[in-house]
Formats: C-alpha cells, structure tokens, sequence
C-alpha cells in the first residue's frame, strides 16, 4: 500500500510562546540516499525543542518550521544505498541534531546511520523518550566522566529528563549514586538506583564526588565544583567558556561540556540490551496526543515534570 503523500504535523509560523504551535498538512519527506522514511508512532518532547520555539535554541532555517527530534516508529520505505533495516521494522533515534529533523508529524526522513532497532518488548512511547536524553547520559558520564565502578556521582536533578536516565546508567555501572531532587520526588529518584537523594539547595553537604552531573548551567556549575574531590570533574549540559574552565583548575578539577550528537551505535550497542534487559527504564510523566502539542510545551516549560513528555501519534 502506497504511503500518502500529505501529513499531519505540528507547525510554528515564526518564533512565539506555546499558541503558536499549529497542527497543518505538509509533505511526506523523500528520503534520500543512505535514509529511511520513519512512520513516526511517537516523539519525546524536549527543553531544546520549546527553546527553540521561543526562538533561543537552533536555529530554523526557514517557515513554517516542525519542531522534535526524537523519535519511534516503523520504517516506511528506505532511500537508494540504505540497507541496514527493512520496510516495518521498529526503530528509535535522534536523526539530525541540531539541523531540523521534524519529529512532531506522522513521517519523518532519518539517515540511517542515526537510527536504531527498538527492542521488541519496548513501546514506541517508551523508546521516543530516550534517544536525546540518553545519548546526553552516556556521553557525559563514560565519554567525558570517564565513569568506572565504584566510584561517586552526583546527579543535579536527578528527576528529569537526562537526570533520571543519568542515575539509572551510573547505578548500572556499579558507582554510588547521589541524586538532588524535591521531597516530592525522594522516593522516585531512590527507586531509580541512587543511594542517597539530596535537596537541591543542600548539595554543598556532598563530598568527595568523582563526577558530577550539571544540567542547569550558570551558578549551580560553580556550585558543584565544592563537592567534587580534586581529579575529579564536572560535567555541564548547557555550555563551557573559560570562566568555567579557570573555575575548575583553581579547584584542582576537570570540566567539560556535553553537547549532543545522532548515534544510532550508541542506541542501538548501549543503550537497547539495557532496555531489553529492564536495566533502564524511561519514565513518561505524560502523554499528548499531536493536537495539544501546545499544551505539552506549556507544561515542559514549568518545569516540574518527572521523567519525560511525549507525543503519541499511533
């Protein structure tokens, strides 16, 4: 059966808050040589991606613009010289980062190469809610962090997005686990591996933490150089300059920033066995379908959600 040539999707005219966000019809993407056209069936929603609406994220090279970059679904057809997967198998990612990839529509054109095969027991709402922030996690805590076996991490914002995949990795790994949370989420944040959760404006009281884990940037970066025993390092989530950099060497430390990039290898080498194997398990606070897209970037930008939110387009 043909695919359609039309598709719903989730479009911004120009850069505004949460209403400018608009379901409308565009074209079904061709893909190209070495890509395959994604049946999307569900896509995780971003802080990169109401960022980007609000016009200080990436750039957009033209409108109107679909927003999104993670997502699952089927593969639909493949382009000339992509052999690696076949027409109706599963498949999750984070194609194009950080050029537009159009997530938030019922099709999608990923290269291959950023794509991976879904473990048969994961849902497409489960496997949208991984690609960016797992592949966020694993760089920043074995590609930067160097992260081995016993040693102890500390996880700023241990409830959200890459915080709660990031405990989950380091627990996995064998390391001590400490997370900063709300009371509200102590328990959530234990259930994930950590073995001790900290209030956000206490974490002056860690010590002795080989890596730790910033997802905030600005103060909270110098806060956690307190915590961090000399040789160890800071790994941040929202950009490094030199003050950062002076900062660290006047405490003896390392930084570094992680800045994200598609690996289908990663996700589909890394991260899916822990997935098949229930070593990692992605928390969906909510889902939405396509038409409130508006509403679930309303809710992202509060701030309080616990795990991830994502669109259920099946």
């Amino acid at each position: 059966m043909a695919e359609p040539t039309t598709m719903r999707a989730a479009l911004i005219d120009d850069f505004g808050p949460a209403e400018v966000l608009r379901v409308g019809r565009v074209p079904v993407p061709v893909p190209g040589p070495g890509e395959v056209l994604v049946r999307v069936r569900a896509a995780g929603i971003n802080a990169i991606d109401w960022a980007t609406r609000a016009g200080h994220g990436v750039g957009l090279p033209a409108f109107p613009a679909v927003l999104g970059w993670d997502i699952a679904g089927t593969v639909a057809a493949t382009g000339p010289g992509a052999d690696r997967f076949t027409e109706g198998e599963a498949v999750f990612g984070m194609p194009l980062f950080p050029a537009p990839a159009g997530a938030y529509a019922e099709y999608a054109v990923a290269p291959e190469a950023h794509l991976a095969r879904t473990p048969p027991a994961t849902g497409h709402v489960a496997a949208a809610a991984l690609p960016m922030v797992a592949l966020t996690a694993w760089e920043t805590l074995f590609g930067h962090g160097g992260l081995r076996a016993g040693q102890r991490v500390l996880v700023a914002g241990a409830s959200g997005g890459v915080g709660h995949v990031a405990v989950q990795l380091a627990a996995d790994a064998g390391a001590e686990v400490i997370g900063t949370a709300s009371a509200r989420n102590r328990e959530f944040v234990l259930s994930l591996g950590a073995k001790e959760v900290v209030a956000h404006d206490m974490v002056r009281e860690v010590m002795d933490v080989d890596l730790a884990v910033d997802p905030m940037g600005g103060a909270e970066f110098f806060r956690l150089l307190d915590v961090v025993r000399p040789g160890g390092v800071v790994v941040t989530l929202k950009g490094e300059g030199p003050e950062h950099r002076r900062a660290a060497e006047e405490h003896k430390v390392r930084s570094a920033f992680t800045y994200v990039r598609p690996d289908g290898a990663v996700l589909e080498e890394k991260i899916a066995p822990l997935l098949s194997a229930g070593r990692l398990r992605p928390f969906v606070d909510r889902t939405f379908p396509l038409d409130e897209v508006a509403q679930a970037h309303a809710l992202g930008e509060q701030g309080h959600v616990r795990g991830r939110l994502v669109l259920d387009l099946s």
